[in-house]
């Protein structure tokens, strides 16, 4: 059992970290963002990512506040299951 809640987390995971990345790299390309995909990753995306827009304000025109969303993210799974496994054993 604790196998499969850990595939799952993993999963989700997994498929928001690539979400996040296609969403960064949608900003280098002009008007993906507006597209279908670029809305809807948007919606996914931006209430994750702008708490820390807030905390890591961009230097120039580099904006790192997504490389701490991803490591935050990153933690989080890793907290996870290592609750999981703790829990369930």
């Amino acid at each position: 059992m604790v196998g499969t809640l850990l595939d799952v987390v993993d999963v989700i995971y997994r498929i928001y970290y690539w979400m996040i990345i296609i969403y960064i790299f949608m900003s280098w390309v002009p008007n993906v963002r507006e597209s279908f995909i670029g809305e809807i990753l948007g919606k996914l995306v931006e209430p994750y990512l702008a708490p820390f827009r807030r905390i890591v304000p961009p230097l120039g025109m580099i904006d790192f506040s997504p490389i701490v969303a991803l490591l935050a993210l990153w933690l989080a799974s890793f907290g996870l299951k290592t609750l999981l496994i703790y829990v369930f054993g």
